[in-house]
């Protein structure tokens, strides 16, 4: 079901919506496909309460890391607890992943470049900026970084530059 060359691989559980899920989220990472889908099988369905031949798992790759939407139920719902990170290097790339991501989602809802998509899931869209300005030497410049991204909900790359300056 998932690439066994990887050692790890996140798997995401959805109440029926899994497939959906996995094609919108590789319709906006470059370099992603959608792999193997897994039906219910008679077992599969008594024990999940889900219908027979109906999508259990989707395997997936978003910009090459391998990830598993499956189809358990209503029983768990996603949380602020765990995100996705997503690493920009430009505004436009910033943008883009915001804007694609937070469509039907509550990205207003967050602050600090994090927002929840449409399905629950929980993601920081962030420029590799402030990962280089929170562990830079100077602690002056991480400190003002981090003042500065608290008062954004999308980061801005300028309004940041202009705040370590």
């Amino acid at each position: 079901m998932t690439n066994p060359t990887e050692r790890f691989t996140t798997c995401l559980w959805f109440d029926g919506n899994g497939e959906e899920a996995a094609r919108f989220y590789a319709g906006i990472f470059k370099n992603s496909r959608i792999g193997p889908i897994a039906l219910c099988s008679k077992e599969a369905a008594a024990a999940s309460g889900r219908p027979e031949g109906s999508v259990l798992t989707v395997a997936f790759e978003l910009d090459g890391k391998s990830f598993l939407a499956l189809n358990g139920g209503p029983m768990f719902k996603f949380t602020e607890a765990i995100s996705i990170v997503v690493n920009c290097e430009t505004q436009k790339e910033l943008d883009h992943y915001w804007n694609s991501l937070s469509q039907g989602g509550e990205p207003k809802a967050q602050m600090c470049g994090w927002l929840k998509d449409r399905y629950g899931l929980s993601w920081q869209i962030v420029p590799n900026l402030l990962t280089a300005l929170m562990s830079d030497p100077d602690p002056e410049k991480g400190r003002k970084a981090m003042a500065a991204i608290l008062q954004m909900k999308k980061i801005d790359i300028a309004t940041l530059q202009r705040a370590v300056a």
